[in-house]
């Protein structure tokens, strides 16, 4: 069959080979609708390129998959010292280091295909982040094929590439269906009508070949009725093995195939001869996962437990240590025993290699047979699973989980397991927005648990009920707790303990003004050091969201570079999620109102804890509100309710002054000022800037009582009437739009006019209608008329401002000279800058500036 259509990706692709030949490596990806060639341009590309070592891995639909079963497949191939690694249980960083370390050396150009990826595992996922950033000085070119069509916006996969994007080793190609042309040229010789045919496959290749080579007069619907249009050919048992194969999965091993069917040679070269299959070095495999999809699906119920059975058996005959493999086909035969047997072994190892999707996949797995299982062994299951969603910010999950096994640990009168799975739900039930019952649930642990003794679990309540007291505003009652549980996890060796403890008493410290570096420091220092992903994914978080409060946002700038390198690679994405949280509200306080709610609203959009969604809800409402852009309390009314649901200052004040701020800015100054109300009735346990930042709303809506209590600088220059310091003090810091709102309060017609300035350039329409009116109450004349939606006008999609920064920077001036033309802060304008560079999607100042040159 013609290749078509397929040029301009097969040179993009040939080009690349090039520049990794000359010692500058890449990463492809190949991507486009499933059937729409990718694997026959791979191919063709590697009939034109004979000279390159070619190495394949693939990624399988099958079942929950193998974590890393690409790499294991390219070892295979490459022999060596990740060949060796492989057999000998390397672990994750060796094995990474060892494979780009032996595609690096030689003087042949390594080609390394990993197909299908949009089924890869975590761990997978991390190998392409890890290659991606470190190939550009090697001669290699790896290729990582799949399909875009499908891919939701919490896809791991998606929010890998998202990280990629911007690394210049990292090339995308893109295949489209064919074109109409295209089609007609394959069916010229079918009498087939062209016109209908691409109607009907919307020029799919797949589709269109599969038709083709079935001889049909009549287009079906799917290709599923192509594809046993020609199974239906074959003879009856050809068909049985066929069944067969398309359940052992992608790749078919002849081996395999041999153990399930002996003498069935003859049969897999008839299905073979059909075009169902192809060769695929010594292996066989379906032409097409759509192929083995149809015939799959087809399969009658009642036929697949004994099939899976038969390959159950065979693997086991064989001594195929695959334990994934071998607890989907336990799974589909029914065999509890077996499953239990290797489901929670292939979650193990999943663990082990930080892909914890995977392990979660394969622990529910087991326990769906957990009523076959001895009680302690059930138990043990509900509390791994429990543990891995935790991970993943599947919390009510875990919360269902973390009950079942506490039943079991009760009715088996396992006092020790019972406490400590007591403990872990009640983070659980904090995350769960449920304040109080996770009060009771530290307190439950530790009454258990105190009259058996000094142990790790006694250690781990204590700095349970620590973190409960803690987050409740009690910080200096929750210090002495976790001083306590330092010290059992020094006594009883409990070094996750210990980092909790530390990262417990670093927060508390935050929040009574101590020194928290020092043991937020240490905690992260025991978990990254013991291999602890969950506390040091704790710790990551405690550290960047205690730069946040204090406004230290250059600190948290780094802190949150490396925590989203470390929480993403080792695929805990409730810490991840929490991360990205934090983010958005440092983007919105520093007045890149675009990035937080286009990162806000992805977050929102996946599956989360109602904690991690608290941060995005509060941003996105008042970010609505400020620019009068549609309701704001879709979003304010859901984060009113998850965080009075925790009791925690913390959530509350934040999410009240949000709801104050939004009807201050409808013109609602009674309810502005309830609101404003209910966030002091909290706030006597807060942190400084969240107390300041009360008293200061409560002095806007005409409530004038302070809470008592250290305020911070800014907020008690403004309670004393120096509000251009205020304001100062909150720019310096990279909160432009408080300070703006701070000089809103004044009747200084300079101050009034440079905050409606502020306003207007951030686009924050509905105050710079409250800033005129009160301008106008003033007497002042020469209003300006404020923003006209200049942001959407703007073709670059830039505010007034940006521009005017993009423009300086065209003319080569740093941003000191800006600053100092602009008469702005040095710090004021890096902001500015990163903006317009995420706005632009440009990588560099250079990049920014040819958009000055580009039509329109």
């Amino acid at each position: 069959m013609e290749l078509l259509e397929r040029q301009e990706a097969l040179a993009d692709i040939t080009r690349l080979a090039r520049e990794a030949g000359d010692g500058h490596g890449g990463l492809v990806l190949l991507c486009g609708e499933a059937g729409v060639g990718k694997t026959v341009v791979l191919e063709q590309f590697q009939r034109d390129l004979p000279a390159a070592r070619w190495s394949w891995g693939a990624c399988d639909s099958l079942f929950t998959p193998r974590p890393l079963g690409p790499l294991f497949d390219l070892a295979g191939q490459l022999g060596g010292e990740l060949d060796r690694l492989c057999r000998t249980g390397g672990g994750r960083e060796e094995l990474f280091g060892a494979l780009l370390r032996q595609v690096s050396d030689g003087a042949t150009l390594d080609v390394l295909v990993i197909e299908d990826i949009h089924w890869a595992d975590e761990a997978t996922i991390d190998l392409l982040r890890f290659l991606g950033r470190r190939l550009k000085g090697a001669r290699a070119l790896v290729i990582a094929s799949y399909r875009d069509e499908g891919l939701t916006t919490d896809h791991p996969l998606r929010v890998a590439l998202g990280d990629l994007a911007g690394l210049r080793s990292i090339h995308r190609v893109t295949l489209a269906p064919l074109s109409p042309p295209g089609v007609g040229r394959l069916a010229a010789a079918s009498g087939l009508d062209p016109a209908e045919l691409y109607r009907l496959t919307g020029g799919n290749p797949f589709f269109v070949t599969e038709v083709l080579q079935a001889g049909m007069r009549e287009v079906p619907a799917a290709a599923r009725d192509v594809v046993l249009a020609r199974s239906a050919r074959l003879s009856p048992p050809a068909r049985e093995l066929l069944d067969i194969t398309a359940l052992t999965g992608t790749r078919i091993e002849p081996d395999l195939i041999e153990a399930v069917d002996p003498g069935s040679a003859a049969l897999i070269d008839e299905i073979h001869a059909s075009g169902l299959l192809v060769e695929d070095g010594t292996r066989l495999r379906f032409r097409h996962e759509i192929a083995r999809l149809a015939v799959e699906q087809a399969i009658l119920a009642y036929r697949r437990g004994p099939i899976h059975r038969r390959i159950l058996a065979a693997l086991q005959a064989l001594g195929r240590a695959d334990d994934a493999r071998l607890a989907f086909h336990a799974e589909g035969a029914g065999d509890g025993p077996a499953v239990l047997k290797y489901a929670p072994a292939a979650a193990r190892q999943a663990v082990a290699l930080a892909s914890h999707q995977e392990a979660a996949a394969q622990y529910r797995r087991a326990v769906r047979f957990a009523d076959g299982a001895e009680a302690t062994a059930a138990a043990a299951l509900y509390d791994a699973l429990a543990t891995e969603f935790a991970l993943i910010d599947r919390w009510e999950e875990a919360a269902d989980a973390n009950s079942r096994a506490l039943e079991l640990w009760r009715e088996l009168g396992d006092g020790l397991r019972q406490g400590a799975t007591m403990n872990r739900l009640c983070t659980v039930l904090w995350r769960l927005c449920r304040g109080d019952d996770a009060r009771a649930a530290a307190e439950s642990a530790l009454e258990i648990l105190r009259p058996l003794g000094p142990t790790g679990e006694l250690a781990a309540a204590y700095s349970g009920l620590a973190g409960q007291v803690m987050t409740s505003g009690k910080s200096a009652e929750s210090i002495p707790l976790a001083r306590q549980a330092l010290k059992l996890a020094e006594s009883t060796g409990a070094r996750q303990v210990l980092s909790d403890a530390f990262n417990t008493l670093g927060c508390a410290l935050a929040a009574t003004g101590g020194d928290w570096e020092g043991p937020l420091g240490q905690a992260k220092a025991i978990a990254v050091a013991e291999n602890l992903p969950e506390q040091a994914g704790r710790a990551f978080v405690n550290i960047y969201t205690s730069y946040c409060d204090v406004r230290r946002f250059d600190d948290a700038e780094g802190a949150y570079a490396e925590g989203i390198r470390y929480t993403d690679e080792h695929d805990i994405g409730t810490y991840a999620t929490c991360l990205r949280g934090g983010r958005v509200f440092a983007l919105e306080q520093t007045g890149r109102w675009d990035e937080a709610a286009a990162l806000g609203g992805e977050l929102l959009a996946i599956v989360a804890s109602p904690l991690n969604r608290l941060g995005s809800l509060v941003a996105l409402g008042i970010i609505r509100a400020r620019r009068g852009d549609g309701s704001p309390w879709e979003y304010l009314d859901e984060a009113a309710a998850a965080a009075d649901g925790t009791g925690e200052p913390q959530f509350i004040v934040p999410a009240r002054l949000a709801r104050a701020e939004a009807y201050w800015l409808a013109g609602q100054t009674g309810p502005a000022r309830a609101e404003a109300e209910l966030a002091a009735a909290v706030v006597a346990d807060a942190i400084p800037w969240d107390r300041g930042a009360v008293a200061c709303w409560l002095r806007r809506c005409g409530a004038f009582h302070t809470p008592h209590g250290e305020l911070a600088e800014p907020h008690q220059c403004h309670l004393d009437g120096h509000l251009e310091k205020a304001a100062q003090l909150l720019t310096d810091q990279g909160c432009r739009y408080e300070a703006a709102l701070t000089l809103h309060d004044t009747s200084d017609e300079r101050l009034l006019r440079y905050a409606l300035a502020i306003f207007a350039e951030l686009g924050a329409t509905a105050t710079v209608r409250v800033t005129q009116q009160k301008m106008r109450g003033l007497g002042i004349k020469s209003i300006p008329a404020g923003p006209r939606s200049a942001t959407r006008a703007d073709p670059l999609g830039l505010t007034r401002r940006e521009h005017e920064v993009l423009m300086m920077v065209g003319e080569g001036l740093t941003n000191a000279e800006i600053a100092a033309r602009l008469f702005l802060s040095v710090k004021t304008v890096d902001h500015h800058v990163s903006a317009v560079l995420a706005k632009l999607g440009a990588p560099t100042r250079a990049a920014a500036a040819t958009h000055l040159r580009l039509p329109g």
